[in-house]
């Protein structure tokens, strides 16, 4: 993993002073607002955050510890920090998951690839980040663009509940889709299933490719991921304008930029500012 720059430990440590300020100010008195935003976000009295290893740009295992680390989980962290009560981490393996988590009110926020099947039961704050869905096929296929692969006959394996397979469910004319329970499993089924493609996350397809070889992805990518917060649709108001605004504080800031960075994570951009 690699170590956070100087400036990137400055932006992180500020969005964390400024965060202190708010729980300081929290224990002396919270307004009637501020405390309808909390218990809105934390009703329990701790911010639960469901995080997800399947996507892992945003989070993944230390191999040392065994923690949950990564992008979604210093969100979490500074959201606590925030709104100044405890953090518990709901740790899953695949968005599904982590979907189902919020729509059942198990947990307080997620991180999710924003997609119209989703908005059902959760809301949304502006995106934070973008990441590239790509193709990954062997490395003698006949496949040798992102436009070829849609057609009869072409079996392509994808996340079940994923960014990608919502997507290409609606896309996809012609290919078939095979769904494996995990993002993570899908090369190794690729492979398994002596099928055409693989669909995911670009920069987990690339660290695969090299894991296994023989392998190769198409150029460019077929579509571009979203990623934001979510929360239950029942908190209302209070709870999806605070998670907006703290995504766009993070963005301003300089603190998702500073995550991505600190965790070695390339590829993904910080996403622009949300219109009023």
């Amino acid at each position: 993993m690699n170590t956070t720059s100087l400036p990137s430990r400055r932006v992180l440590l500020g969005f964390a002073a400024v965060a202190a300020v708010v729980q300081a100010a929290g224990c002396a008195g919270l307004s009637a607002r501020r405390r309808a935003e909390v218990d809105a976000l934390a009703p329990t009295g701790v911010l639960r955050a469901s995080i997800n290893l399947g996507n892992p740009i945003l989070a993944h295992r230390d191999p040392i510890s065994g923690a949950a680390v990564g992008v979604s989980v210093d969100l979490s962290r500074a959201l606590a920090a925030e709104l100044g009560v405890p953090l518990e981490l709901i740790v899953v393996d695949a968005a599904a998951r982590s979907v189902d988590a919020i729509k059942n009110e198990r947990a307080d926020i997620g991180f999710f690839a924003i997609d119209p099947l989703r908005s059902e039961g959760i809301r949304f704050s502006a995106p934070y980040v973008l990441i590239e869905g790509a193709y990954l096929v062997r490395a003698d296929s006949p496949l040798t663009g992102n436009e070829q692969v849609d057609r009869p006959g072409t079996r392509i394996v994808v996340g079940r509940g994923s960014a990608y397979d919502l997507y290409l469910s609606r896309a996809l004319r012609a290919a078939e889709l095979i769904r494996t329970p995990t993002s993570p499993k899908v090369v190794d089924e690729f492979l398994a299933q002596k099928a055409d493609a693989a669909a995911g996350v670009k920069q987990q397809l690339e660290a695969d490719a090299a894991r296994v070889g023989g392998v190769r992805l198409l150029p460019d990518r077929f579509m571009v991921i979203e990623q934001a917060m979510g929360t239950p649709s029942s908190r209302g108001d209070a709870a999806v304008t605070y998670l907006a605004g703290f995504v766009e504080r993070a963005k301003a800031s300089g603190f998702v930029a500073a995550a991505l960075a600190k965790h070695g994570i390339q590829g993904a951009l910080v996403a622009p500012a949300a219109r009023p």
